[in-house]
């Protein structure tokens, strides 16, 4: 497919076996392309189709006007919406900007193509060329294999956390996230930081080992100089006493 911007990247579905019915009879290509205004009815309608999780048309037009550039669609060679992701950039100042999936779809009929891939993979874009994201999230049900499969292995996403009772029939979620470069290049110099200042201390910690144990052996070594004049100086008593007894017998 071709890069975000420099236009529509087309899915050639594949040739039917011999005595195969085509899934789309007549249709030549899938065309994925950013979202219009136009493009919002069809949306819904697919979100209706494949999806227990629907939303008010507000919320799509909210989504495209915030963000134009992000939703994207699949569309059949008569302009059909046939797939779509809806994605947005979360807007909480205290974390790193980065951008959400909100809703993927792809119609029964259109799947097995990549189709999903290449959506999520032109939204992934633009989140990280436009708007400078360092990383990407979404949800996925516990029980959509298919979906969560998607995601980890064809899209490199990784499991952040697992919400319970996330959707509206109390089904867990998996809060997925998928780290663009400029996260990873952060995420490298806070290890690194972590390194330069962890050295040090042990470096430190190493010394003050050596420092005990030298301040260990020179306590020893006086204690024992301490004893040896002790036994000394003991001994001169003894002598001493041995003197004054010759002395008083004479």
């Amino acid at each position: 497919s071709t890069s975000v911007g420099s236009g529509p990247s087309f899915v050639t579905p594949l040739r039917p076996r011999w005595g195969q019915r085509s899934r789309e009879p007549g249709s030549a290509m899938v065309c994925i392309r950013p979202a219009t205004v136009d493009d919002l009815y069809g949306m819904q309608a697919c979100n209706l189709c494949c999806l227990p999780e629907n939303y008010h048309m507000k919320y799509y037009f909210y989504h495209i006007l915030s963000w134009p550039q992000l939703p994207q669609v699949a569309v059949d060679h008569n302009n059909k919406v046939v797939g779509y992701v809806l994605a947005k950039m979360e807007e909480d100042p205290e974390s790193p900007p980065h951008g959400h999936i909100t809703s993927l779809a792809v119609l029964r009929t259109h799947r097995k193509l990549g189709i999903a891939s290449k959506l999520m993979r032109a939204s992934m874009a633009v989140m990280e060329e436009t708007f400078d994201a360092e990383y990407v999230s979404l949800h996925v049900r516990y029980t959509n294999r298919a979906a969560f499969t998607l995601y980890s292995q064809t899209l490199g996403f990784e499991i952040h956390d697992i919400e319970p009772g996330y959707y509206a029939d109390k089904e867990d979620a998996y809060d997925m996230r998928k780290m663009f470069a400029k996260g990873l290049a952060k995420q490298e110099i806070e290890k690194q930081k972590k390194k330069s200042v962890e050295r040090p201390l042990s470096v430190k910690d190493d010394g003050a080992k050596d420092d005990a144990k030298k301040e260990g052996a020179a306590d020893k070594e006086a204690k024992e100089e301490g004893e040896g004049d002790k036994e000394a100086e003991g001994a001169e008593a003894d002598a001493k006493k041995k003197q004054k007894r010759k002395k008083g017998k004479k």
